[in-house]
C-alpha cells in the first residue's frame, strides 16, 4: 500500500490496445503511471488498469508467461484494478458471446459485442453522481460522456458489486471492492472524474 505522503503509481497494462491513452490522461491529471508490459513490474506500482483491446490477444498473452497469475495476486494484495471495455471482459466472472475464460476478480457476467459491431458504436452523456465527488471540481455536476466502441453489456451481478452508472437498463460501470470495470472508454473524452475516482481508491478501505 501507498505510504503516507507517498505519491502512488498506476500501472497501465500495456500488451495490447489503447494503453497509451489512459497512459496520458494520467499524465494529465499529475498522476505518476507506468506501462506494464512484464508480470516483474507490477510489483512497481499501486493501482493497475487494463485497457480496452482484443481480449483473445491478451489472453494469448497471458498464456505465454505468468501475467494472469500475477493479476490474480495483485488483486488478493488490495491493490485497485480498472477494466474498461475489453479489460472488464477480462475481469468479468462470466464471459459469453462467445464464452471465454477470464480472470473472474469482479462477480458479473458480461456479453462481449453485447450492442452490436463496430458500426454500432456510439456516444452518449448521462448524468453520474459518483463521479461528483471526484478529485476535479470544474466537471461537477457535467454528464459524463461515455464512447461504446463494440462494447459488451453486463447482463447481470452478484450481490457485492456496486452499481455505479447504468445505460438503457444495463449496469456500464460496476465496482466490487477495488475492482472497477466501465464498458466504455472513458480515456477517449476529455472527462478526468472517473479516473480520478479510480485514482481515489488506492489505500481506501473496501
Amino acid at each position: 500500500m501507498v505510504g503516507a505522503g507517498a505519491r502512488p503509481i498506476v500501472g497501465v497494462l500495456a500488451l495490447q490496445g489503447n494503453f497509451a491513452a489512459h497512459s496520458n490522461r494520467l499524465a494529465e491529471m499529475g498522476v505518476a503511471a507506468c506501462e506494464i508490459r512484464t508480470p516483474e513490474e507490477l510489483s512497481g506500482v499501486d493501482a493497475l488498469v487494463i485497457p480496452g483491446g482484443e481480449t483473445t490477444t491478451l489472453l494469448h498473452f497471458f498464456d505465454t508467461g505468468t501475467m494472469e497469475t500475477e493479476i490474480g495476486e495483485f488483486a488478493a494484495s488490495g491493490k485497485p484494478i480498472f477494466g474498461t471495455c475489453a479489460g472488464a471482459i477480462l475481469l468479468a466472472r462470466k464471459v459469453t458471446g462467445p464464452s471465454q475464460r477470464s480472470l473472474g476478480l469482479i462477480d458479473i457476467a458480461i456479453e462481449r459485442n453485447g450492442y452490436g459491431r463496430q458500426v454500432d458504436s456510439f456516444i452518449t452523456r448521462e448524468p453520474c453522481s459518483v463521479l461528483d465527488s471526484a478529485l476535479d471540481p470544474t466537471h461537477i455536476n457535467e454528464p459524463l460522456e461515455m464512447v461504446f466502441i463494440r462494447a459488451p453489456i453486463i447482463r447481470s451481478v452478484g450481490p457485492r458489486v456496486r452499481v455505479l452508472q447504468e445505460l438503457r437498463g444495463h449496469p456500464v460501470l460496476v465496482r466490487q471492492d477495488r475492482i472497477l470495470a466501465a464498458t466504455f472508454h472513458p480515456e477517449l473524452t476529455p472527462d478526468p472524474r472517473l479516473h480520478a475516482y479510480f485514482v481515489s481508491m488506492i489505500g481506501q478501505d473496501h
